[in-house]
């Protein structure tokens, strides 16, 4: 009976290999926070055509993101806000320069209730809270604070504690949305997405660096087949459909060039 059993346990478990599936490949991607539906449904489009990976998205503010990584946080891939992030991460050695590409566009409005009347950034000073992302990690708080820069509003309303920091451009929308601030600084995207606010005003694409999303692959991403495949399908037709829908601008330079 021993020796039977001293058989069989191998053969159990020889069985059990083909019996049990094969544990998906994970890809960990870091993601600017204002791309959050978009990616989620790009994803949910790629684990469905290739059903051997598996995508764990980590979403928040493209500086607070980029620091996790020089931190040591777990990511394949990186899409940033703002350029400037990508370019820290290049210089610290976490992303390869030749991976790195411009994703996708937007645009940043200010969004609020339909009662309030903005014709111009210099309205706003009638305001009394004004939320944006925090323009040391936020990129769509630097874009804005650089608005109201251009506008000569931004030293008065700074100074008046107007100014409603939220930890991502998420946060500012929501902000508006339950009418805690009178508007808020976010992408058209994001204004999309809003119940109770409206586009009041579009920022005029003069007085801020142009809305980009810049995308690298980690040094550890660039060594995984499914980090590969996956960037790659984020510059399919399919994902560029599923931006578009979204409202992201996908027109203009695609290959990393700024």
């Amino acid at each position: 009976m021993k020796n039977k059993m001293v058989i069989l346990l191998p053969l159990i478990g020889l069985c059990l290999l083909f019996v049990l599936p094969a544990r998906a490949e994970e890809v960990r991607i870091s993601i600017a926070a204002s791309l959050k539906d978009a990616v989620n449904e790009i994803t949910a489009a790629f684990v469905k055509s290739n059903p051997g990976f598996s995508i764990v998205p980590n979403f928040g503010s493209s500086g607070s993101l980029a620091k996790q990584i020089v931190q040591g946080a777990p990511a394949d891939l990186f899409i940033s806000a703002n350029p400037d992030w990508i370019e820290y991460l290049v210089k610290e050695g976490k992303i390869s320069q030749d991976t790195v590409r411009i994703f996708t566009h937007n645009i940043l409005v200010f969004v609020g209730p339909k009662t309030t009347e903005i014709s111009s950034l210099a309205d706003l000073a009638r305001l009394q809270r004004i939320a944006i992302g925090s323009p040391k990690s936020v990129p769509a708080g630097q874009y804005a604070e650089q608005a109201m820069q251009a506008a000569g509003i931004y030293v008065e309303l700074a100074a008046s504690n107007k100014l409603v920091m939220a930890k991502d451009v998420r946060e500012a929308l929501l902000y508006a949305d339950r009418g805690e601030v009178e508007g808020a600084f976010v992408y058209r995207t994001d204004a999309l997405l809003a119940q109770n606010s409206t586009i009041l005003y579009s920022v005029p694409a003069g007085m801020h660096d142009r809305v980009s999303y810049l995308l690298g692959l980690t040094r550890e991403g660039e060594q995984k087949k499914a980090a590969r495949d996956f960037d790659a399908f984020l510059a399919g037709p399919e994902a560029l459909r599923i931006l578009e829908k979204y409202g992201f601008d996908i027109g203009g330079d695609t290959t990393g060039n700024k």
